[in-house]
């Protein structure tokens, strides 16, 4: 009896890693049997990894026609690798990886009345990238630090390594049993320590690396540096307080002048007017001329007349002369007159 073999894949099931934007095979090889007369159908499934959607066709070939509109997150990036499908193989590539693209692919070959499929499972990594070294602490001798090494993104497990470029090219021996980790902690630091140093960190799909230039120097003089940072803290104090009361003071005498500015412009009275004048003038002459005695009388009826300002006389309205009033004596005591007596003199002016 003979037993005709039949549809098969070839292909084992596998686990493929791959970093985030690269290039994905995925195999998928298979052989007929004499039997399987019908048509062929190739059919290519995912099976997100969050569980969260069912399965999804990415890719299709049926009646000699390929389909790979399904998928809108593989559009364009999901192709056949072989132009004959018919030679027996069903392979396909993922251009263009990303962390979405992390899941299980199903493959399907039908071609009645045989019937087979593969699963592989396809893993996303991203390299190490953007490493950066650096000291975390004070680079003074006798003091703790660390020195560390961290890339910018990286898919996990990362290992790490340290390495000293410089000098003997040998790391301190208290920092062999971290060789290995992202920290080295440095205790009691010395001179010794200085030189370059290089970290390198690697994943399953690449690696990154980075340089540190290690100086330890002599402590330094942490008391001058804050005495003077005391010092320019209150020296500048000083200045804005000066700047404030220059400023008030300034205000303040504006204040006041202006104040007084205002005080004597209310404060100034009137003009007299020159007739007031004149007339007060001859006024306090009437009133020295009845304190006089006869023996300067003359003298002051010549001369000190002739000193009213003529200016006032001259402004004064001219009225008509008038032959003089006769006021009885008691009126002129309520007028405020002041009685004199007038010797009798001759006609030579001796008295008599």
């Amino acid at each position: 009896v003979y037993f005709a073999r039949s549809l098969s894949i070839t292909t084992p099931e596998e686990m493929i890693e791959k970093a985030k934007g690269e290039t994905a095979y995925l195999p998928c090889k298979f052989t007929l049997s004499p039997e399987d007369q019908g048509p062929l159908d190739i059919e290519w499934l995912i099976s997100p990894a969050d569980n969260q959607k069912v399965d999804q066709v990415i890719i299709l070939y049926s009646g000699d026609k390929i389909y790979d509109d399904y998928y809108p997150d593989l559009k364009g990036r999901v192709h056949f690798t072989s132009n004959d499908l018919k030679s027996g193989d069903a392979s396909i590539n993922v251009t263009n990886l990303q962390l979405s693209d992390i899941g299980t692919y199903q493959c399907k070959v039908k071609k009645a009345p045989g019937v087979a499929n593969k699963k592989i499972h396809l893993v996303v990594l991203v390299k190490p990238s953007g490493a950066r070294c650096y000291v975390d602490g004070s680079e003074e001798i006798g003091s703790d630090f660390k020195i560390k090494c961290e890339p910018k993104e990286g898919s996990l497990p990362l290992q790490y390594e340290w390495q000293k470029l410089s000098d003997s090219q040998k790391m301190p021996t208290s920092w062999l049993a971290e060789m290995t980790s992202s920290v080295i902690s440095v205790k009691n630091a010395s001179s010794e320590y200085s030189g370059t140093y290089s970290c390198t960190v690697r994943n399953r799909v690449g690696s990154d690396q980075c340089l540190l230039r290690l100086n330890v120097v002599p402590p330094s003089n942490k008391a001058g540096l804050i005495a003077g940072a005391i010092i320019g803290t209150l020296l500048a104090l000083a200045l804005i307080g000066l700047i404030i009361f220059c400023c008030r003071k300034k205000r303040r005498e504006e204040k006041y002048e202006k104040e007084v500015h205002h005080d004597i412009r209310e404060d100034v009275p009137p003009p007299k007017s020159r007739t007031s004048t004149a007339r007060s003038y001859i006024g306090s002459n009437h009133s020295s001329l009845g304190s006089m005695s006869p023996s300067n009388m003359e003298g002051y009826s010549k001369t000190q007349y002739n000193q009213v300002p003529s200016e006032d006389f001259e402004r004064t309205p001219q009225s008509p002369t008038l032959p003089p009033a006769k006021v009885a004596a008691p009126n002129l005591s309520r007028m405020g007159a002041i009685p004199v007596m007038i010797p009798a003199q001759s006609k030579d002016g001796s008295i008599v």
